[in-house]
């Protein structure tokens, strides 16, 4: 049966399951949730997950939403890209739970501001307080790849996808690549797995680009 993953483009989070799913070579299709124009919002969808927020997986009866946990069933379900003991699956839930209050958490924040908001509503001092929460995180995140291929084991691993989310969109957020050298390098790395693809090539864009 086909997974279904309720979704669009320019969630990062979406992408993390996204991702997830297309490298663990399991068969799934995009629904395209149309965020912003209020479908996340609707009773409907409501329904669907409470919290009003993609992504949220259908598999046959099974509902899930975070896109943490659907990494985390994903792996349960393959056995692929969530490490090979207790000792690597915990390294790799400790580099994801930074990513979601470290790096996504502030990285869609700050992408969401600076691009979606109204520019009326927009703020320069919030912009530039998680711009440098986000390169604290990043400065953590580079120094940790020196000398190493991947973040939290010696393969690919859910913590790489988690971690990169938001890291492959080009709107602009304050991320520079070269500045964080290793993290480049790294997310060359991921780029250069077989299967990997753009989120705008997973999933439905919600908006025109630019």
């Amino acid at each position: 049966m086909t997974i279904k993953l309720h979704c669009f483009g320019e969630s990062g989070n979406a992408y993390k399951a996204a991702l997830t799913m297309t490298l663990a070579d399991v068969e799934w299709e995009p629904v395209f949730v149309d965020f912003f124009n209020g479908a996340s919002r609707t009773p409907e969808f409501r329904k669907l997950n409470i919290m009003g927020e993609v992504p949220v997986m259908v598999d046959g009866d099974l509902v899930i939403s975070q896109s943490a946990v659907i990494q985390d069933y994903i792996t349960s379900k393959t056995s692929k890209l969530g490490g090979k003991s207790a000792d690597q699956r915990r390294e790799v839930l400790r580099w994801m739970f930074f990513d979601n209050h470290k790096v996504s958490g502030v990285a869609g924040t700050l992408r969401f501001n600076m691009n979606y908001l109204p520019e009326a509503k927009r703020s320069k001092e919030v912009n530039d307080f998680l711009l440098m929460r986000l390169k604290s995180a990043l400065k953590i995140m580079d120094a940790h790849l020196a000398g190493r291929e991947w973040l939290a084991t010696e393969e690919l691993t859910i913590a790489d996808i988690a971690c990169c989310g938001y890291l492959f969109y080009t709107e602009p957020f304050g991320f520079d690549r070269k500045e964080f050298p290793n993290i480049d390098a790294w997310l060359d790395r991921i780029a250069a797995t077989p299967g990997w693809k753009h989120p705008y090539d997973l999933m439905q864009r919600s908006l025109p680009a630019a």
